[in-house]
């Protein structure tokens, strides 16, 4: 059920999201306005649809850690291999400006999260702000360099052919229902592995479910950093943390009756490692603009870290000292270097100028 649900719902993210840009390009909408919001939102269509589906069958760990696992998965696992593939240079002016707000919302979660959970006043919160989001980054996408826009518009544009939109719409309808049947296929089969092997729902959500739904966003990047687009495969990964975030997190919350209990392991570990994760991405990208080969090993070594730490605490494994040593120094490794990093550039002024790429070889 978990095999062909994740089947089922990755079908249906493509098909929404290949006939919803097309018919958004028909209708004349900017290709840069459709990879913002359509790609990058589409591509977390599988975590909200198990999300809702988790929250409304009462199983609110299995939401709760689909959101986390997998923002963790598309920041340390899709950009790390993405970033190996070739360094990543970003000149999309809107990653900049959106990397501090993912580290705020990040934050404004584990806030949220403090008093046990997050309710579903705080969830309509968090959607309201997916909306004053989209509206801002709809505004923004004007002031992008001609060379961004024009990535867009040839990755986007080159995909319309001639058709009815009424296919189109058809075709939104059916990815629709897919991501519904998909949804409580996956649900269903993630609650019965959690049930048969003694493991709780929170760590098959943050391992198997998590990696699972987050199969679009992987798709997406490592496809477009093949083709040398980084913009756009940097864009999707910042998009769709935010969406999970805001959206998926929020509409858990609110169609829960008694909203996302936070467990003590999530509040303890997973929220602030959320927390430090988008720190570390605003610090790279803030100072250079880019994601070179190495720092994208690191984040893999990070991400490897991060599981083996999630197992070790959940199930209680004897060698949890030891995995806590090592991810402790890793992570404080990292964080370390992003400080310095980040102190040198502003001490120094030598920040690159936003719209511009930096001139550095890729190792």
């Amino acid at each position: 059920m978990v095999v062909v649900g994740l089947v089922v719902l990755v079908g249906g993210a493509e098909l929404l999201i290949r006939s919803a840009s097309r018919l958004a390009v028909t209708l004349g909408i900017s290709p840069l306005v459709v990879g913002l919001t359509v790609v990058a939102f589409g591509t977390s269509a599988p975590e909200m649809a198990v999300g809702v589906q988790a929250a409304l069958d009462g199983q609110t760990d299995l939401a709760l850690g689909n959101v986390t696992g997998s923002n963790m998965f598309n920041t340390l696992a899709v950009l790390g291999v993405a970033a190996v593939i070739g360094a990543l240079v970003v000149r999309q002016k809107l990653v900049r400006r959106e990397m501090p707000v993912l580290v705020v919302v990040s934050v404004v979660v584990f806030v949220m999260a403090l008093n046990g959970g997050i309710g579903r006043g705080e969830g309509l919160v968090l959607v309201l702000g997916a909306v004053v989001y989209t509206v801002w980054a709809i505004r923004v996408e004007r002031k992008e360099p001609p060379e961004v826009q024009a990535e867009y518009e040839q990755v986007l544009v080159t995909k319309v052919r001639p058709r009815h939109w009424s296919i189109d719409v058809s075709a939104v309808v059916v990815g629709l229902v897919l991501l519904v049947v998909g949804a409580r296929w996956l649900v269903a089969g993630a609650s019965e592995i959690a049930v048969s092997l003694g493991m709780s729902e929170l760590l098959v959500g943050v391992t198997i479910v998590a990696i699972g739904t987050s199969l679009p966003e992987m798709a997406t990047s490592v496809v477009a950093a093949v083709r040398g687009e980084r913009d756009i495969a940097v864009g999707n990964i910042v998009g769709s943390n935010l969406f999970n975030l805001l959206v998926v997190l929020g509409l858990s919350a609110m169609v829960s009756p008694r909203g996302v209990p936070v467990p003590e392991q999530v509040m303890n570990f997973q929220l602030p490692a959320l927390v430090v994760v988008s720190l570390l991405c605003f610090g790279v990208f803030y100072t250079q603009l880019s994601v070179r080969r190495w720092e994208g090993v690191a984040f893999l070594v990070l991400y490897g870290a991060y599981m083996a730490y999630t197992v070790a605490e959940a199930t209680g494994s004897g060698s949890l000292g030891v995995v806590q040593v090592v991810s402790a120094t890793l992570l404080t490794a990292v964080a370390v270097a992003v400080a310095f990093t980040t102190w040198s550039a502003l001490r120094n002024g030598n920040q690159v100028a936003v719209g511009s790429a930096p001139d550095r070889p890729n190792d």
